[in-house]
């Protein structure tokens, strides 16, 4: 019998379109993602990036609103005479936790910590004294005297494998299509008629 009562209830109430804009506390500026929803009912929405929300609800319904960084606030709809729609501009109160200052040293010393700090090795600091050795001013010049005119050739012969490639799988261009080709063909032929 309580089952039967309660979804009379429900008929009985209109279904109004509640829409709205949420801002900030000192309205300067909206808040997107706000989470809008009716906890009985099981339905509700999240404000577009305008703060922008719309959806259905019944009169009387409690309407939550939520978000990160803003205290949770309740809206009961009211039930009014007007059309289904109710329109609302809503503001949020902040909701700012202030934390105290943690300060985590692994050394009980400041003077102890800078000591660890400067001799300590890396893992591979070998590897980048010897990377340091090799890009030296001075191996590079010796590296670039012993260059021999073979190397030279290297950038000769990788133009004519790019050359080789373009005629193995490039298609030539058409100059049947070229307008310059055709002006100088047609600049030939009254050459030749002359």
């Amino acid at each position: 019998m309580v089952a039967f009562a309660q979804n009379d209830e429900v008929q009985n109430k209109r279904i109004v379109q509640l829409t709205g804009v949420i801002f900030t506390p000192d309205s300067s500026s909206v808040i997107p993602g706000v989470h809008v929803y009716v906890p009985i009912g099981g339905r509700g929405t999240t404000t577009n990036p305008y703060g922008f929300f719309s959806m259905p609800v019944l009169e009387g319904d409690s309407v939550i609103f939520s978000a990160v960084g803003f205290k949770r606030q309740y809206y009961i709809v009211p039930e009014h005479d007007e059309d289904n729609s109710l329109k609302l501009i809503f503001t949020m109160q902040e909701d700012v936790t202030f934390l105290s200052e943690v300060e985590v040293f692994p050394y009980p010393t400041e003077e102890m910590f800078k000591s660890a700090l400067i001799s300590m090795q890396l893992p591979d600091q070998r590897n980048y004294d010897n990377l340091d050795a090799w890009v030296s001013a001075s191996y590079m010049k010796e590296d670039y005297q012993r260059m021999t005119p073979e190397i030279a050739k290297q950038k000769y012969y990788e133009q004519m494998m790019g050359r080789q490639y373009q005629d193995d799988y490039i298609l030539p261009a058409n100059n049947l299509l070229n307008p310059f080709a055709w002006a100088s063909f047609i600049k030939s032929l009254k050459n030749n008629k002359k």
